[in-house]
């Protein structure tokens, strides 16, 4: 388990189904964007980002019942989903509902910890 954040059009992320972003608006988009990609070992609708992130491997975004998913983004990721929101005419909400406008609105103890020095896990 872990924390997701959503780009949606309903006012709660867990109504995307009620105002939906098509799969086939969510295609067009990654195609048309160089730095998405589909992942078909990952599932139809999941894109890799390639740009730059605290994961060596990159980000990632699945589309799922109407919205757009990411979990345990970094800024970078968060930014990418926001410009991703502006093109698809969305917002961005944290599992709790939180609405997030601006990549540098995600808290510091939410960014992920990808590399911990050996005296931190204590």
């Amino acid at each position: 388990m872990g924390w997701e954040v959503h780009l949606t059009r309903a006012e709660d992320w867990a109504e995307s189904h009620e105002r939906p972003i098509a799969v086939e608006e969510w295609l067009a988009v990654v195609e048309g964007d160089l730095e998405l990609r589909i992942d078909p070992a990952n599932g139809p609708y999941f894109a890799v980002w390639s740009g730059p992130c605290s994961y060596p491997e990159g980000g990632w975004f699945d589309w799922t019942d109407g919205c757009i998913t990411t979990k345990h983004p970094d800024r970078a990721i968060l930014g990418k989903l926001l410009q991703l929101g502006e093109k698809l005419g969305g917002v961005v909400q944290g599992d709790d509902g939180e609405v997030y406008a601006r990549a540098e609105d995600l808290p510091d103890d939410a960014m992920p910890q990808t590399v911990r020095p050996w005296w931190k896990f204590w």
